[in-house]
């Protein structure tokens, strides 16, 4: 028994090693030749700025065209979206913040529902199939460019939402996409680090016991 304890702990050390030399490697500085036709391509695009440059350690964009480049800032976009209601709903559940009421007709109320990914497994079957499925529908059919009028990657404005954004000069527009596109990368390794120090255990300022 000790010894399987052991190996499963060296295992999920390993993973937490591995995911945290990921992460300090996205702060190493850029190997990517001066000359490249990358970085000759993209080298003033939105995000691109001090103290890492262009980045792009994997080569993503060796030899890329301006519609690869969009497609992968969307990625980013979205992805770092998705990442800030993960930290955020981290936090607020955390701090003792619960949806009223039950979660199904059996019974089970909302604030017995574990925070972190320990809710995973705690969500009653059909519960999770309901959010598979809602989130689904918005990937295919709400979030998403449907009226082909988007001025930049992962504006879903579609005609309809504006928020005053068209009156905002061409410099406060990059200065707001920079400030979402930045906050995105931040909460995806915020998530990351709530993900690793709830494997770890411990306590956290703000977030509380792990």
């Amino acid at each position: 028994m000790i010894t399987q304890f052991q190996n499963s702990h060296d295992i999920k050390m390993n993973l937490i090693l591995a995911t945290l030399l990921t992460s300090a490697a996205a702060f190493a500085p850029s190997q990517v030749a001066q000359t490249s036709t990358a970085l000759n391509a993209f080298e003033s695009e939105l995000g691109v700025q001090a103290p890492l440059g262009f980045f792009d350690p994997l080569g993503l964009l060796d030899d890329a065209d301006q519609e690869r480049f969009d497609r992968l800032r969307y990625v980013e976009v979205k992805h770092g979206r998705i990442c800030q209601l993960a930290f955020l709903g981290n936090i607020i559940t955390r701090a003792g913040y619960h949806l009223p009421g039950n979660i199904d007709t059996a019974g089970t109320q909302f604030d017995s529902i574990p925070d972190g990914w320990a809710a995973v497994g705690a969500i009653p079957q059909a519960g999770l199939l309901q959010i598979i499925a809602f989130v689904g529908f918005l990937e295919l059919a709400i979030m998403k460019d449907v009226t082909g009028e988007a001025e930049f990657p992962g504006d879903f404005r579609n005609g309809s939402l504006d928020f005053g954004w068209d009156t905002f000069d061409e410099e406060t527009k990059l200065s707001k996409r920079g400030i979402e596109l930045n906050n995105g990368r931040a909460a995806q390794l915020g998530i990351l680090g709530l993900m690793v120090h709830e494997q770890l255990g411990g306590t956290l300022p703000i977030v509380g016991d792990m």
